[in-house]
Parts: structure tokens; sequence; C-alpha cells
């Protein structure tokens, strides 16, 4: 069966850098594979679900590149969950209580004083269809619980933590639908997980506890168990979880000028024992992913490795791939001139501004007045062409003695404004001949 894979946010807020790092280890598993990556809208919470936050998972997803193969969307799917759910119902293995938030944190608390496991202690199992009707007729509504197979190991090879086992004895019943007859996560999940063919569940180590109830879950049901694989969390470089992290949109970091492929090299690797590198071709980092090279220890996202890996990034970046957010009239030629000096592809502008002027012009010494105003005189006599940087400062080498830095320095602030930036050799025929002579005679009069 091909490799498939789920990404399946909830619309009740933007995506942050976690919750993408997660959708593109999904999407990277199944493309290694040649396998299929989906993405699932859970939006069974009608109250909290915005179709503005579905509309903003797909545009995030799009602007880094993960093409989902389908979708689907839980609020769709109430029908399956239902028959599913009868299933259960019938094989007895889901069944009605009615304890209150309070009486289950007294039960707990009993059973920690005893020295037991605060877990669930199934006395609803021993009420009878008298029971029932009696609450009914009081008006009380049962919730439900999923009633796990205490003689059944729960067991799995996972593809980060590697062998894991639970006592379901151990464990709580799972609710699985509440008194108004609302889903929670934990079957509507599996249900989905099987309809869709899921085959992998890449998810962050939270859901360990998770898994080990849904393991019984897709027996239950007659299922085959996903490989599951539970990676590290996310964390800031402070070394714990922090608002900040939890916060970090996909609009914050393009208003920052972070390009997607930054941003991709970066999560694609963090957590893993391999090197984050500056990796611009996807199909290189697909080639690369490996399970196997991720650790337990917290993943540590650090915004300043970001932004200098996105600095790396920007200066791999074809003009065809940028040429939408460059200003009008910059060009191919003038993108590889400028693009080793960009953090960012925004500041493109900036230097482009120098291209096409006006600069402002420094106070210039008396000396590196007169050499400059020399240095027009000099370019008027030349031949324009592709090395008239190099023949320009050769000339004015040996008619005026100067070398390294006084030959070099006031020629740059005359024609730039700026004491450092692109290669001058290359920058020059972009200012063009008559634009460098207006600029040298205007810094020679100074």
């Amino acid at each position: 069966m091909a490799t498939t894979t789920r990404f399946a946010p909830s619309p009740t807020g933007l995506l942050h850098v976690g919750n993408i790092r997660t959708a593109l280890h999904n999407w990277l598993l199944a493309r290694k594979a040649g396998g299929r990556f989906l993405l699932r809208i859970d939006d069974t919470d009608a109250a909290r679900s915005r179709e503005e936050y579905v509309a903003a998972i797909r545009a995030d997803l799009a602007w880094l590149g993960l093409a989902a193969d389908g979708e689907e969307r839980q609020s769709a799917r109430f029908d399956l969950y239902e028959r599913e759910f009868a299933r259960l119902v019938a094989a007895g293995r889901v069944y009605r209580c009615y304890e209150t938030a309070q009486e289950l944190e007294l039960k707990r608390k009993v059973r920690l004083g005893r020295g037991l496991p605060p877990v669930y202690d199934r006395a609803a199992l021993a009420l009878g269809e008298a029971d029932h009707a009696a609450k009914a007729a009081a008006g009380e509504l049962p919730h439900w619980r999923f009633l796990l197979d205490h003689d059944q190991p729960i067991a799995w090879d996972d593809g980060v933590r590697g062998p894991q086992r639970f006592d379901a004895a151990a464990m709580s019943d799972p609710v699985l639908r509440r008194a108004d007859g609302s889903w929670l996560y934990m079957l509507p999940s599996v249900i989905d997980d099987i309809a869709m063919g899921v085959t992998d569940v890449l998810r962050g180590e939270d859901h360990v506890s998770n898994t080990a109830t849904q393991v019984q879950m897709f027996a239950a049901l007659g299922a085959a168990v996903p490989a599951f694989a539970h990676e590290a969390l996310l964390v800031g470089s402070e070394g714990k979880l922090s608002k900040r992290l939890g916060s970090l949109g996909m609009a914050e970091l393009r208003e920052a000028g972070i390009e997607p492929e930054a941003l991709v090299a970066l999560l694609a690797r963090l957590g893993t024992s391999q090197p984050v590198e500056p990796i611009a071709a996807r199909g290189e980092i697909i080639t690369s992913f490996d399970l196997a090279s991720f650790g337990r220890a917290p993943a540590r996202f650090d915004e300043a490795e970001l932004t200098r890996l996105n600095a790396q990034i920007v200066h791999q970046l074809p003009f065809e791939r940028v040429a939408a957010q460059l200003p009008d009239g910059m060009g191919a030629s003038a993108w590889e001139v400028i693009r080793p000096n960009l953090s960012r592809v925004s500041e493109a502008g900036e230097w482009w501004q120098v291209v096409t002027g006006p600069v402002a012009l420094p106070e210039f010494a008396e000396d590196d007045a007169a050499y400059v105003a020399q240095a027009a005189a000099v370019l008027a006599e030349l031949a324009w062409g592709e090395d008239v940087w190099a023949r320009l400062t050769s000339s004015l080498q040996e008619s005026s003695g100067r070398k390294g830095k006084g030959l070099f320095q006031p020629l740059r602030l005359a024609l730039t404004g700026r004491e450092h930036g692109p290669d001058m050799a290359a920058l020059l025929p972009l200012i063009g001949r008559e634009g460098a002579l207006e600029r040298l005679e205007a810094a020679g009069s100074v």
C-alpha cells in the first residue's frame, strides 16, 4: 500500500512554526516514499472553527510549497462517525457514564490517596438498563467512554522513539463523546485515518498517550494500525516553550522577509542529527529526510539562525524565482550583482536605488575630492565596456600613485554613497556611463 500521511490542523487559529514543522515532515515522508500527503481539516468544534483560518491554512501550505494530494473536512463526515460509533456500541466497546467533572476529580484524589493510579474506576459499567432509564427520565445525558481491553497489550515500534509498551489497566478509558453529542479528538481521528488510507502517522510526542489508546481503537474497528512516529517538540532558543514561539505565524515571517525555502531548510532538519544547511533545492531535502536521524531531545528553534539561513538562501535564488518581488526595471543581470549583499529579497530595492540614483554624497576631504574629479576626467576618455572598472582604477593608480583603500574607497563613495556593497566591477556597468560621470563630477566639485 502506498505510503499515505496526513496533516490535521484545527481551524481555530493560525498555523505557527510548530504546526508547520509537523506538516513539512509528513509531506517529506510521503514524497520520499512516492506516496500521498493529505490535508484533513479537524473542524468538529463548530463554535471555534472559522473559515478564514481554513483559508489561511491552505495559503500557508501553498506558500511553503507543501501541496496536498487530497483534502477532507471532519465536519462533512459526521454520518461516517455515527455509523462507526454504532458498531462499537454493538460490540460493547463503548459505554455510558454520568459523572460530573467535580465527581471525577474527587475520585481521582481518593485513588491517589490510596496509592492507586488516578484512572477512571469504571463504576458506570455496573449500571443496568433500569439505571440508564432512570437517569434519562431525570434529564441526565451520558458521555461515552471507550472500553480498553486490559488483557490486550498495547505496543508499537515507534519511528522515532523505538519500541513502546503501555499497560491498558493503568490507563483511563478515554471519553469519546460528550453529553451534548459532540466528538472529542480520539475516535474521529482513527475513523478518518482508516477511511483515508493513512499508513503513517507522524506527530508530536505529546500524542504518545493518545496513540496508546488509539491502537486499540484501530483493532476494535477491524483495521490495521498505522506506523506511528512521535517527534520531539519544538522549543525556543532559551530551551523552553514560549508564547512567542507558539504564536510565530507565517504572515509574520513573510512580513519579516523570510523566504519559504529558508524556513523549509531549517525545519526539515531541526531536531535531527543532520546539519542545518541552506538547501534551496526541494529534491535534496526530500532525499535526505530520514526518521532514523531524529533525536529525543527537544528541537530548538532560533530566529537568529533562521535569519542567517535566509540570507544564505537569498544568495542562491534565481532571478525567475524573485522577479515578482523586485522593483520595476531590475533585471536578471542586476539581480546577480546585487543578491550577494542581501539578507532579504526586499532589500534589493535599496540597492536598485543606488543603481538608478540619485545617491546621497558624503563630504569628501579636499584631496579625495580632487582625486574623484580626476577619476571623472579619466573615465570620460575611456571606452565603455564590461572591464571599465579595472581600466579606470589601473589608470588612476598609475597617475595618482594611490593604492588599496585610498584608491578604491573614494570612488565607491562617490558612485554609490556607501562604504560597502556589491563588487564595483559588476556594479559600475549597471550604473552606466552617464550616471557614473555625473556622480563623479558632482562629488569632485564638492
